[in-house]
């Protein structure tokens, strides 16, 4: 243990092996750079990034390469099968087109919230053709259930795929651009 001594201004007074005048060559071991604070922020959290975070990273990045770069680093399955959701032309959403009337979870983010990548597994519940044995009235509570369950940031994002909005809340973040990422051809089927 090393024990500093200070001048009555605060300076640290001079010892030796130690010299005051001359700035440290290497930065001091406990300080991290920026990469290195990013990587302890990635390794400490607890879920993905939610997919609202990942299109809102897709609104801001400035160019098509950087958009491509944010889907290509975040790529999942639940990912894909949002997305396919939400652009692809043959997917039929049996809810109603429009707002919906649901009570936003408050909760912090990362806490009492399920997550889109999770509930992507059921979205099937509302597609034609996904589940033909449940009602209607049954589908549309369900999805209520799911919305209020995710934070309102997803819930948002959800509602914007459900009703083929993405590219008009999301800049940029469109069709060709995700075929694009994942190699899709105009089926939405890898190539």
């Amino acid at each position: 243990m090393a024990i500093i001594r200070r001048n009555p201004d605060g300076t640290i007074a001079s010892q030796e092996g130690f010299n005051t005048q001359q700035e440290p060559t290497q930065s001091h071991p406990a300080l991290a750079n920026r990469r290195g604070m990013k990587a302890m922020a990635d390794a400490g959290r607890a879920i993905p990034p939610l997919m609202s975070e990942i299109a809102m990273k897709v609104n801001n990045a400035k160019d098509k390469p950087r958009k491509l770069k944010v889907l290509q680093d975040h790529d999942s399955i639940p990912l894909r099968q949002v997305l396919k959701g939400a652009f692809d032309p043959n997917i039929e959403w049996l809810l109603p087109k429009g707002d919906v009337p649901y009570t936003p979870n408050d909760a912090p983010i990362g806490t009492e919230h399920t997550i889109l990548s999770q509930e992507a597994k059921r979205l099937y519940l509302f597609t034609k053709g996904g589940d033909n044995t449940i009602s209607q009235n049954k589908r549309e509570t369900t999805f209520v259930q799911m919305l209020e369950g995710l934070s309102a940031e997803e819930a948002e994002f959800l509602i914007a795929v459900v009703n083929k909005k993405v590219n008009n809340q999301y800049k940029g973040f469109t069709a060709n651009l995700v075929k694009e990422a994942f190699n899709w051809n105009d089926n939405f089927m890898k190539n």
